[in-house]
């Protein structure tokens, strides 16, 4: 017979909604708007990490709001943020679930530097505040050059595991990994940081890259890789290229993980522990 109970607490589900309500009332506070963009699009996105949901004859369950969320800065919308579900295929586990809430923010005229302020004083509002560290990617994982991407995952991976306890930003990613991310002005490093809260990933962003000639020379290397590794290629979604040639603006932007940050602020360790049901 199945279990019709929630995963987690009917308090566990009350403190969540008093948690959503004050990441809202942050960015009340900060005039970043709240929007809401389909979650259901015709395209998905080409990084071979990432794998899409497909819904046959409809598209693409969205594994972040990204694409167009740049699409309203390109249009004038100022500073916004939108907090809702996110879909990742084969992704499940303590950490882990194919449906997520993800809460994601775009700052006109910050970099990534000042972004990562942002994400520090959003945190300390959720779990207190505490000191935070910095360590550069070349430091957590250690010579980076000629070392396979498979093998640097892997051991990026478990140093995250092993920064705990503690609140530290990662940051200059090699340009291989920058993502959508513009490059750091030695040429090397990406703009790019993540967030890691007692060994747990929570947040990744970048300034943002708006050069919409290398958006496309990015995705084709993207779509090169998922063919290497035997995956679908994906269509290039024109819309947001069409944005980014009008225009995006000057911004840095950012992917939070809001189920992980509530289960840390329960102080539960598993994602079960902050969601009302599993959907799989």
């Amino acid at each position: 017979m199945a279990d019709w109970q929630p995963l987690a607490t009917v308090a566990q589900l009350q403190h969540r909604a008093q948690l959503l309500g004050r990441v809202r009332a942050f960015f009340a506070e900060r005039q970043v708007v709240e929007v809401q963009t389909p979650v259901l699009a015709q395209h998905g996105v080409t990084e071979a990490d990432v794998q899409s949901i497909r819904v046959d004859k409809y598209g693409y369950l969205q594994t972040s709001p990204e694409y167009q969320l740049k699409r309203l800065l390109a249009a004038g919308m100022p500073s916004c943020y939108q907090l809702g579900p996110a879909f990742r295929h084969g992704e499940q586990g303590r950490l882990h679930n194919p449906e997520f809430t993800m809460l994601e923010w775009y700052r006109l005229d910050f970099d990534h530097l000042q972004l990562m302020f942002e994400v520090a004083d959003l945190v300390d509002k959720v779990l207190g505040a505490q000191p935070y560290q910095r360590l550069t990617y070349a430091e957590l994982v250690g010579p980076v050059n000629s070392r396979p991407r498979d093998e640097l995952d892997l051991a990026f991976a478990d140093a995250c595991a092993s920064l705990s306890p503690g609140r530290f930003f990662i940051t200059d990613y090699p340009a291989d990994q920058a993502a959508l991310a513009r490059l750091n002005s030695d040429g090397t490093s990406a703009a790019r940081f993540e967030l890691v809260v007692d060994g747990v990933e929570i947040a990744n962003g970048y300034w943002e890259l708006t050069d919409v000639d290398e958006h496309r020379r990015r995705f084709d290397r993207d779509n090169a890789t998922r063919q290497a590794r035997g995956l679908p290629t994906m269509a290039l979604d024109e819309a947001f290229l069409q944005a980014l040639a009008a225009g995006l603006p000057n911004c840095a932007g950012v992917a939070l993980g809001f189920d992980r940050l509530a289960m840390l602020a329960m102080g539960a360790n598993n994602l079960s522990q902050a969601l009302a049901f599993r959907g799989t």
